[in-house]
């Protein structure tokens, strides 16, 4: 990549970027999901790159051109938008501030590191994951898959209350 001066920095970008939310749980942005892998110049193009979470995600055409349309009006004359699909998307990317945005949104986020520090893939069997409306650790799951395939359904024993939990992976 030839990289060159810009009139604007990365920090700059990443806080505009953090405005683009995610179209189908919108009180996450697309930085808060993990998605923006890296953000260069090239010349006088910005390149962004994103990560899907999932390779068949039908939200990512949506997501690019809502990342190009920002960019764009915040005077950023080319922008171009690359997909990278390895390392593949994790909920680790997350950020502790998306976390509190699921929650606060009524999903309950991954109560579990996807990948330990050797980098190896792992799933804890019975993980506990609290009630995003009231605390409680008394929950039971109720299908492995919700509203989306990413997240499974569970039930608050004591509220009462079915919620989305955002499955680690």
């Amino acid at each position: 990549m030839n990289v060159s001066a810009s009139p604007y920095t990365i920090d700059e970008v990443m806080h505009w970027l953090s405005q683009v939310p995610d179209p189908e749980i919108p009180v996450l942005s697309v930085v808060d999901l993990g998605l923006i892998r890296d953000v260069a110049w090239d010349g006088r193009a910005c390149v962004v790159t994103i990560t899907p979470t999932y390779s068949g995600c039908p939200a990512m055409q949506e997501i690019s051109a809502d990342i190009k349309n920002t960019l764009l009006a915040h005077g950023i004359e080319q922008v171009r938008i690359e997909t990278r699909l390895a390392p593949a998307w994790t909920t680790d990317w997350m950020t502790p501030k998306g976390h509190e945005a699921l929650r606060g949104f009524g999903i309950a986020p991954p109560g579990e590191k996807a990948i330990d520090v050797s980098g190896i893939t792992r799933r804890a069997a019975g993980v506990v994951v609290p009630c995003p409306l009231c605390g409680s650790s008394h929950t039971r799951l109720i299908s492995h898959f919700g509203s989306t395939s990413c997240k499974a359904l569970y039930r608050c024993s004591d509220c009462r209350e079915p919620f989305d939990y955002f499955k680690a992976h």
